[in-house]
This record gives C-alpha cells, structure tokens and sequence, in this order.
C-alpha cells in the first residue's frame, strides 16, 4: 500500500494545538523539517500540504484554532526538499486563482530542485473570502471552477511538454545550447485561458509533476477518472469507500485510462497506543480541549459557510441550502446528522477531530488490521495520514504502524529510483506530440 502524510503544523485533531505535546509557535520552519524527515525515517510516499490563501473567518474575528496563518505551500516544499532525499512534495494550488503558466514554472522547477519528487494538488478553492483576495466579489460557481480546471490542467501538461528530455544537449562546437527542432510552442486558445509558451524551463525528471485530485462531487470524480493520478478522498465508512474506489476506478477505465494509472488514497486520523482503550483515552482527552466557537466555525466551513450563529446548539441542524463549496463533505455531515440524529453540539463533537475522514483506534496490530481490510477489499490503494498532534502522533505511526505494516508484506523496506513516481508505481508520461 501507499502512505502519505497531510501535513497541519500542530496537528488534525481541532485542539491539537492546545494539547501540551504541540508544536509552539506559528510558522515554525525547523518543526516542519522534522515532520518531513520523520515521514521520509518511514518510507512515506509523500507530504501533502493543503491550502487556503485567506484568513479563516470573517476579518477582525477569525477562528479561534491553532492555524490562523500558514506558509504558501510550494515555497515551504521547496525548503523541505533541501532537507530530504526521498519523499514526495506534493502542494496544493489552486485553478480559480492561480495562473497557468506561472504554477507550471513553479512546479517543473520543484521538481528539478527536489530530483523527480513533486506533485500538485489540483484544487478549485472554496470561499469567497478567498475570492476577495484577488479581485472577485464572490466565488466561480461549482460547474464552472471545475470546466475551468479541467481546461488548467491540459494547459499544464502542454506546458511541461515545451521540450523534449534531451533538448537541452550543449554542443559548443555549433554554437546552440538546445537543439530547436525539440522545443514546442504549446499556443493554447481555450475559454478560459490564452497562453502562447514555450516553458521556459526544461521537462522536469517526473515528465509531469505527479497530479492529485481531492475532488469527490459528480465533477470532481469525473476529474479525478480523466486527469487525476493520486486521489484523496475523505470517508469514514468501508462500504462508502468501496462503493467511490470502483467508481472512479470505471470511470478512468471508461476515459481509455488503466485502473493502475489512479492510486486512491483516503484520509485517515489514527491514534496508537498500548491497547483500543488507552486510543480512546488519548482521544477523550483531546475532544476535552474543543473550543465550542472554534468548533462551530469548523462545522460551518464544513456545511458550505452556512450561519450557525443564531440556532440552538443542543438543538437539530436545520434545513440548509445547497452550498456552492465542497458539496460532498456537506452531504456527509448533513447525512450524519440526520441518521443519527445529532444536536449541531454533538455533530461538532463527531466532525471535531478528523472531520469527515475515518477515525482508527488502538495499538499497532489494531490499526494495521484495519488498513490491512480496507486495502484488500477495494476500498484504497493506500492512505493519506492526519496525525491528531504533530510530531508525536506521526512518530508513533512511524515507529509502531510501519514496523507492522512491512512485516505483513504490505509495505516497501526502501524507497528504490524514479522519485515519487517511482514510489507510487506510476509510468513518466512521455512527451505529447
């Protein structure tokens, strides 16, 4: 199986940060290094690194939460590559706010700069605080972010195919650095964009920095089935996982794709220890240090942004209209607490931890035989980790999971060639003519 780790500074439970075990101090540049070489000390695939470029929150009053502010992701990938050899860098950017050729610069030279290890990704953001940020009054509606995505992301792969591998041979006898028969200008007229290329930087050893796709909407599936390489997804539920592995599995079949050219990778939140119930213990002890407020904020972003100010907290989640964010975690949360019929107190509670991903508990056999079902039933190619309190959460898993996981055959003892995809099994795309 496939392993990654989601990196949040203090970690993925809602009150890590006020957990003593936390990293302190915001932006903390030689706690992130440790992040990355702890995951590298354990064959991780990769670190994955999400993105919001605004402020949670309403100006002036924003979430109360240990990550009001975060570095810009490739900027920190690009440091940690310094720091590492082996693991994945792979940073989310954004196809509503960012442009083309720009991010295909800054990922082709990631790339270079880390040997074949980077990644991107694709996200089409989800507020409208972030469409404030650049120029918007509001944000692009659902359909539209993702035709616009689809069409960035064509624009990438022309862009990172602006040479051939050997373009670049210097013979100084004749005077020419790059042979100009090996460059393509990409010309790109689209509908949403206009770019004429070439890139001016080489075709990176990956061919094409490794595509994810988190995206679990009817578009984001599609997606994900026609471009995507590595899919996140967040579910709690084995059967719901089986049920969205096969679906996009057929979906990329059906788009002239191999099941293998896709690597589904679900978020998981696991807390190891001794046994099941000091897990639980753990985890009580960190549900005891949910702010209320932080809590109601985190649910609301969960729920498209809706208000939920002026509703009892001990009472029913009311009715809400559609959101225009991300419609698949709003269907979880609305479908949780209708079947369990939860007060919005209790469902923050329930989301406060791992949110809509799947929670595991117990020592490192427990936790192993769980992946070990999940995997072998057609559920995930492997996992995305949310480790509840950075660093020592993920030095557990680390120490313990992995150990475990390689003694049952069902994960590697090195990392071998190729960079990230060599890791994750994936082909180098060739150059398209």
């Amino acid at each position: 199986m496939h392993l990654g780790v989601f990196i949040r500074e203090t970690g993925h439970h809602l009150a890590a940060w006020r957990h003593d075990t936390a990293s302190q101090g915001l932006l903390n540049l030689k706690h992130h290094i440790q992040i990355a070489q702890t995951a590298e000390k354990g064959l991780l695939d990769f670190l994955f690194l999400a993105d919001h470029p605004a402020v949670q929150g309403e100006p002036g009053t924003p979430e109360r939460s240990g990550e009001p502010v975060r570095f810009e992701p490739l900027t920190l990938l690009s440091m940690l590559a310094a720091h590492t050899s082996k693991i994945g860098l792979i940073a989310s950017a954004s196809t509503t706010y960012s442009a083309p050729y720009a991010l295909a610069r800054q990922l082709a030279s990631l790339d270079h700069l880390s040997e074949g290890r980077a990644g991107w990704n694709v996200v089409t953001s989800v507020n409208d605080s972030e469409a404030r940020n650049f120029g918007q009054d509001s944000h692009m509606e659902h359909a539209l972010r993702y035709e616009r995505a689809d069409e960035f992301i064509d624009v990438l792969k022309g862009l990172w195919d602006s040479w051939d591998d050997d373009a670049f041979a210097v013979h100084k006898h004749t005077g020419l650095s790059f042979d100009p028969a090996k460059m393509r200008v990409l010309d790109h007229h689209g509908q949403h964009f206009k770019v004429r290329g070439p890139l001016n930087v080489p075709r990176s050893p990956s061919g094409h920095p490794v595509i994810v796709q988190a995206g679990a909407s009817d578009s984001g599936r599609d997606l994900a089935a026609r471009k995507g390489e590595v899919i996140f997804t967040a579910t709690a539920d084995i059967d719901v996982a089986q049920a969205f592995y096969g679906d996009v599995k057929r979906r990329a079949v059906a788009a002239g794709r191999s099941v293998d050219d896709i690597k589904i990778m679900p978020g998981m939140f696991p807390i190891v220890a001794s046994s099941e119930k000091a897990a639980m213990e753990r985890f009580e002890e960190l549900q005891e240090l949910v702010d209320i407020e932080s809590g109601r904020a985190q649910l609301s972003r969960i729920l498209g942004y809706a208000d939920l100010s002026n509703f009892d907290l001990d009472g029913p989640l009311p009715d809400l209209p559609a959101t225009n964010a991300r419609k698949a975690r709003f269907e979880y949360a609305v479908n949780l607490a209708r079947t369990r019929k939860l007060t919005i107190r209790q469902l923050i509670r329930e989301l406060s931890s791992a949110r809509t991903h799947w929670k595991l508990f117990g020592d490192a056999g427990q936790i192993a035989d769980s992946m070990e079902r999940w995997f072998k039933s057609g559920a995930a190619d492997g996992f995305n980790i949310l480790a509840p309190v950075m660093l020592p959460d993920l030095t557990c898993f680390v120490e313990e999971v992995v150990p475990e996981l390689q003694r049952r055959k069902l994960f590697r003892h090195d990392y071998g060639e190729g960079g990230l995809r060599g890791s994750l099994g994936l082909a180098r795309p060739g150059v398209a003519r």
